[in-house]
C-alpha cells in the first residue's frame, strides 16, 4: 500500500515547486470534512501543472477519454476548492472549467511566496489543529444537492414524512418511490425526509435526473462517491458497473442512501406511461436489480411516472414501495395562503385550496397572482373563473405534452362529460374504433401519471385540470373548424351540448363557495364509472 501511495506521489511531482501543497491538501480536507485521497491529490497536482484533464488521463489511465477524470473533479475536487474560497473569502463561486482552479487558488494565497513567512512550528500547529478537526467528521459521507432545497417553508406532509421514515428505517425496504403530479411536492418529501433520517445512514447521495444522464455517467459517478475516489480504473461496460454499485449497497458495514429526483427526465412522451426513452432503458434494468436483489442500501426515487419495473415490484409487504402524493391538507394549504398575505373568509381559503387540489406549487403560484393583481383578495380572483393561466398552465402543458392521442382523448371526455356511462359506452364515445384493451390502457397509463383520482366508484379530475383540458379542447375544436376537419368534433360528441347542462362554474354562490363546489356528487351503479363533478 505504501508503494503504491509513493508511485501517486510521484505523478505531477513538479507542482510542489511552485505551491504550497501540504498546506492546501489540509485546508482542502477540511472543506472535505475528512482527508483527500491520494488520487485526489494526484489530480488536484496535475491541475496545477496546468494539465487540462484529457492530459491528465492521458498521463494516469493512459487514454484519451476524459470522462472519468471530469466526473472525478466535477463532483470532488472542484466541490471542495469552491467550499475552501467560499470560507476564505465570502463570495460564492462555480467551477465550472478546470483552467479557472490555479487562478483561484493563487488569489487565494497557496502559490508559493505568500506563506514564507509563516514559521515551520505555526505551520505544525496549524496542520494538527485542522487534522483534529478533519477525523471528527469523517466517519460520514454526504454528497448531495439536497442542501439547496428550501425546507424550511415546506407545509404539511407529516404523515408522508412518517411512512417513508418507517419504510426506509424500520422497514429496511430497498427502493421507494414518491410519485405526483407537477408541483405536488415530491422534492421538498424527500429533502425533508433525507434531512431527518440521514444519520441513520453512513453515506448519503442526492442526484437529480433532470438533465437526463445515461445510466453509464451515472454510475460512474456514484461508484466514485461511494468509494471515496478510490475506485479509479472503471469499466465502461454498464453491466459491469451496475454490479459495481451493488457490491457497495451490499456492504455489511455501511448503509447507504440514493436519492434521484426528477426520473420523469428519463422517460418516454408521447406514449404509455413508465417506458424509458430510447438509449435509457438500462435504467429499468438497474431499478429492477435494486428492487429484487438483497442488500441493505436504499434507493428513493421522484417522478411524475412510475416506472413500469416498479409497478410489478411494489407491495405492501415488499421491499418496494410507491408513495402517491395527494394534496395537501386544508390546514397545510391555509399556511400557504397566510405566508403570502391573502385576505379571504374561511370558506374562501377552502374554496381556492380545492379548486386546485391543493398542490402547493399551484398554490403559491396562484397566491402571488391574488396578492398583486387582486390585492390578496380571494374573493375577487374566484369571481374572474379563470384556474388555469401564465406559470400553471404552463405546468400543465408540461404534463400534457407527454401525453398519448388517447390519453389526450379520454382527459378530454372525462373534462366535458357528467354522468354515469357503462364501461361499453364510455370506450365507444371516447375512442370510436379502440378495443376495450386499449382504453383500459390508457385509464392506468394516466392514473401512473397522477393525473386521474380514483377511489372505489369514481374516477376523478382536479377542477383547475378539468378547466385546463376544457380550454385545450375548445382550442382544439376551433383549430379544426377552421381546417374544416371535424372529425374530434363528432367522435367526442360535442354537438350534445354537455358544456351547457354539465353545471360548471367558479362563480361564488351566495355562501361565497364557487358553484361547481357545491354540487352533489351522482349516484353510483355498479359496473359504471362515475365522472365526479365534485371538485
Amino acid at each position: 500500500m505504501a508503494s503504491t501511495e509513493n508511485t501517486l506521489e510521484v505523478e505531477f511531482s513538479e507542482a510542489s515547486n511552485n505551491w504550497n501543497l501540504e498546506k492546501l491538501y489540509i485546508d482542502l480536507a477540511a472543506a472535505k470534512g475528512k482527508g483527500l485521497t491520494p488520487v485526489e491529490k494526484k489530480f488536484l497536482r496535475g491541475l496545477l501543472c496546468g494539465y487540462s484533464p484529457s492530459e491528465i488521463a492521458d498521463q494516469v489511465y493512459k487514454s484519451r477519454s476524459s470522462s472519468a477524470v471530469r466526473v472525478y473533479l466535477s463532483n470532488g475536487l472542484y466541490k471542495y476548492i469552491q467550499e475552501l474560497v467560499i470560507r476564505q473569502s465570502g463570495n460564492l463561486i462555480k467551477i465550472k472549467n478546470w483552467s479557472r482552479v490555479t487562478n483561484l487558488l493563487e488569489k487565494a494565497g497557496y502559490k508559493k511566496g505568500f506563506l514564507n513567512q509563516i514559521e515551520e512550528n505555526d505551520r505544525e500547529l496549524y496542520r494538527n489543529k485542522k487534522e483534529s478537526e478533519i477525523n471528527q467528521n469523517s466517519s460520514k459521507h454526504y454528497d448531495g444537492q439536497q442542501a439547496i432545497i428550501d425546507v424550511e417553508n415546506f407545509h404539511g406532509r407529516a404523515d408522508e414524512i412518517a411512512i417513508v421514515e418507517r419504510w426506509t428505517i424500520g422497514e429496511n425496504c430497498r427502493l421507494v418511490a414518491l410519485l405526483g403530479m407537477g408541483g405536488i411536492g415530491k422534492t421538498a418529501l424527500a429533502a425533508s425526509t433525507v434531512e431527518k433520517i440521514q444519520d441513520e445512514f453512513e453515506c448519503v447521495i442526492w442526484r437529480s435526473l433532470r438533465a437526463a444522464p445515461s445510466l453509464a455517467e451515472l454510475l460512474l459517478d456514484l461508484i466514485q462517491c461511494l468509494s471515496c475516489g478510490q475506485e479509479t480504473e472503471l469499466s465502461a461496460n454498464v453491466d459491469l458497473l451496475a454490479s459495481q454499485l451493488m457490491k457497495y449497497l451490499r456492504s455489511p458495514t455501511a448503509r447507504c442512501l440514493i436519492v434521484l429526483d426528477g426520473v420523469e427526465a428519463i422517460l418516454r412522451s408521447c406514449d404509455r406511461a413508465g417506458y424509458y426513452a430510447p438509449g435509457y432503458e438500462c435504467y429499468g434494468e438497474l431499478f429492477a436489480r435494486i428492487g429484487e436483489e438483497n442488500h441493505r442500501g436504499c434507493l428513493i426515487l421522484t417522478s411524475r411516472e412510475k416506472p413500469k419495473e416498479i409497478a410489478s415490484l411494489e407491495g405492501e409487504k415488499l421491499p418496494v414501495r410507491t408513495l402517491a402524493l395527494t394534496g395537501l391538507k386544508t390546514s397545510a394549504g391555509q399556511e400557504i395562503l397566510s405566508a403570502k398575505g391573502l385576505l379571504g373568509s374561511p370558506e374562501e381559503r377552502k374554496a381556492l385550496i380545492k379548486c386546485y387540489a391543493g398542490n402547493p406549487l399551484a398554490l403559491k403560484m396562484v397566491a402571488t397572482t391574488i396578492h398583486d393583481v387582486f390585492n390578496g383578495h380571494i374573493a375577487e380572483f374566484l369571481e374572474q373563473g379563470t384556474l388555469a393561466f401564465g406559470d400553471i398552465r404552463d405546468l400543465l402543458d408540461q404534463q400534457f405534452n407527454r401525453l398519448s392521442h388517447i390519453e389526450k382523448k379520454l382527459l378530454y371526455w372525462l373534462a366535458i362529460h357528467h354522468r354515469l356511462v357503462p364501461l361499453r359506452g364510455l370506450v365507444e364515445q371516447v375512442v370510436p374504433g379502440i378495443c376495450q384493451r386499449e382504453h383500459l390502457e390508457a385509464i392506468e397509463s394516466l392514473r401512473r401519471r397522477s393525473l386521474l383520482d380514483k377511489n372505489s366508484t369514481s374516477l376523478t379530475l382536479p377542477p383547475v385540470l378539468r378547466t385546463y383540458i376544457t380550454e385545450k379542447l375548445s382550442e382544439q375544436i376551433s383549430s379544426e373548424m377552421t381546417s374544416k376537419d371535424l372529425a374530434m368534433l363528432v367522435s367526442m360528441s360535442i354537438a350534445n351540448a354537455q358544456f351547457k347542462n354539465s353545471g360548471i362554474s367558479l362563480t361564488p354562490s351566495a355562501k361565497g363557495t364557487p358553484k361547481a363546489l357545491s354540487q352533489e356528487r351522482p349516484k353510483t351503479t355498479e359496473n359504471y364509472y362515475q365522472i365526479s363533478n365534485d371538485c
